[in-house]
């Protein structure tokens, strides 16, 4: 494999003033960054032709991780609204909402497949966190899941049901694993499952579910997976970059804790980084595993 980071790169800071950014996504469209300030109750959007941030949208209900979906419209989490819904234009539709007649707890990170299916995480932290990442509430179905969702047939499926509160997920570039954050207990010491872990993916199932790597300091909370299977994870003072056998082989110190990555910039090589207050980019060798999506 080809070193994960460009020759001299250099972490840049793009814009500050979030109280908490979250859910980066480029939109090759535009050449634009889109993410969220969680606690503000706000979309922003960095254009790269002009180094400008402008305000997308406000009162847009704790919206937090997001993506392409096969036709290049942005497919988000709101834990406001406790769904996971999509956004055309600035026309925002709702997708899925409740699992057995019982409301999600706060939707949290989302991708999709190539079949189209839509894979979202569903923690409590937006009916956790007293009002600051959502609206107080109670969780209703019992537990905190990984879902897999056909828009085709209306089928919702709980595929991974053994985390304490998994947060941010991604596919390997053939879609034979799906790994996922668990961000449970970050104050429980040392022993806390703040781990990575891998599924074999099969016929819309996971199994074989397994540790891939531990992340410290901190916890791995959004990650990304690039063309050839390296995982690019937040920590609470870097992006840390590991192999697909496990094997750490980057580290981008930031100088504030990161939320979570994605892929962008004209060629797909640039890794944008939200942390805290922030956002950053750094130059690589690489593009995400799903860099042709959303080029029409």
């Amino acid at each position: 494999m080809t070193s994960p980071l460009a020759a001299g790169a250099a972490l840049e800071r793009l814009f500050t003033g979030t109280v908490w950014a979250e859910g980066p996504v480029w939109l090759p469209r535009t050449q634009r960054l889109r993410w969220s300030d969680i606690p503000n109750d706000r979309i922003l959007e960095w254009d790269a032709a002009t180094g400008e941030t402008t305000v997308y949208g406000t009162g847009v209900e704790y919206t937090n991780g997001r993506v392409l979906d096969l036709d290049g419209h942005v497919v988000q989490c709101s834990h406001g609204r406790r769904r996971v819904e999509r956004d055309v234009g600035g026309m925002v539709t709702p997708i899925v909402d409740s699992f057995e007649g019982r409301r999600f707890n706060s939707p949290n990170d989302v991708v999709v497949a190539g079949d189209g299916s839509i894979w979202f995480t569903d923690p409590p932290y937006g009916i956790h966190e007293s009002g600051r990442e959502g609206h107080p509430g109670e969780q209703e179905y019992g537990g905190c899941f990984v879902f897999r969702y056909d828009e085709a047939s209306g089928e919702l499926s709980a595929v991974v049901t053994d985390m304490v509160h998994p947060n941010g997920l991604a596919f390997s570039p053939d879609e034979s694993v799906l790994y996922v954050a668990d961000t449970g207990y970050l104050d429980g010491g040392d022993d806390a499952p703040r781990s990575i872990r891998a599924y074999d993916v099969a016929g819309g199932r996971c199994g074989n579910g397994r540790v891939f790597a531990t992340v410290r300091p901190g916890a791995s909370d959004g990650f990304r997976v690039d063309e050839e299977g390296r995982i690019w994870s937040s920590s609470a003072d870097s992006v840390q970059v590991f192999t697909p056998d496990g094997v750490r082989v980057a580290h981008v110190p930031v100088p504030e804790k990161v939320s979570n990555v994605c892929f962008g910039g004209a060629d797909g090589t640039e890794l944008f980084v939200t942390a805290s207050t922030s956002l950053y980019r750094i130059r690589t060798t690489t593009r995400s595993a799903t860099h042709h999506r959303g080029t029409a």
